[in-house]
């Protein structure tokens, strides 16, 4: 969940955020290699059912094979890839009934989550969250949360295939304003320590993602 994962994933994958609230570990080739081909398919760069090999990977990424052929290997654990002995690597298709299962898993997962954080947080970290509900709130009055870096930072804190699934379908099916209340609605009972907010927040929350991703059967792929 968008608002939730914040620390957590920022800690782990952004490099220059200013939401940031550790230090982040130095990164690998590996880790460069992966987070390069992740953003390729998530907007769709590498679209689905695109064969991919090491060698064109390494020269466009300018990173050597190693590194590329163990980001696959993760990508391919994370059902972004699928990888053929012998024929190649070919991105993964898109699926309504997949992105629902994850769903299910991410619902459980992302109410601990919210739950968690709203017990733990340092005072500093629920400041950040707080203030990250009020860039929200601005955003979805301005009806600009498209356009908004915070509304696109959170997208960018999904599961890859939530992730994916969202930028394919979104300009079609998601109501960008209501999508923003309810992630400020997650971050303010974080921030103000609620734990029964927070969780009946990501419950909201989840409850309009998989309404958007119902909504997409009737759209175009």
């Amino acid at each position: 969940m968008s608002a939730t994962g914040l620390a957590v994933r920022r800690r782990k994958s952004d490099r220059s955020s200013p939401e940031t609230i550790n230090p982040v570990a130095p990164q690998t080739l590996t880790d460069r290699a992966y987070a390069s081909l992740e953003e390729l398919i998530v907007t769709l760069r590498l679209p689905p059912g695109e064969a991919v090999s090491e060698a064109a990977l390494s020269k466009q990424l300018a990173i050597g094979r190693t590194p590329i052929r163990e980001a696959l290997q993760r990508l391919a654990r994370e059902n972004l890839v699928v990888i053929l002995p012998r024929r190649g690597v070919i991105v993964s298709e898109i699926n309504v009934k997949t992105q629902l299962r994850l769903l299910e898993v991410r619902r459980e997962v992302e109410r601990l989550v919210a739950k968690s954080a709203a017990r733990r947080a340092t005072d500093p970290q629920r400041a950040q969250f707080s203030s990250l509900a009020r860039k929200f709130e601005r955003s979805a009055k301005r009806n600009d949360a498209a356009r908004n870096e915070f509304a696109a930072g959170a997208m960018g804190l999904m599961h890859s295939l939530s992730r994916r699934f969202w930028y394919i379908h979104y300009k079609q099916a998601a109501d960008m304003p209501r999508a923003a209340k309810l992630h400020a609605n997650v971050a303010r009972s974080i921030g103000a320590g609620d734990e029964d907010g927070a969780a009946q927040g990501s419950d909201r929350l989840l409850d309009y993602i998989e309404e958007f991703t119902r909504a997409t059967v009737d759209t175009d792929f």
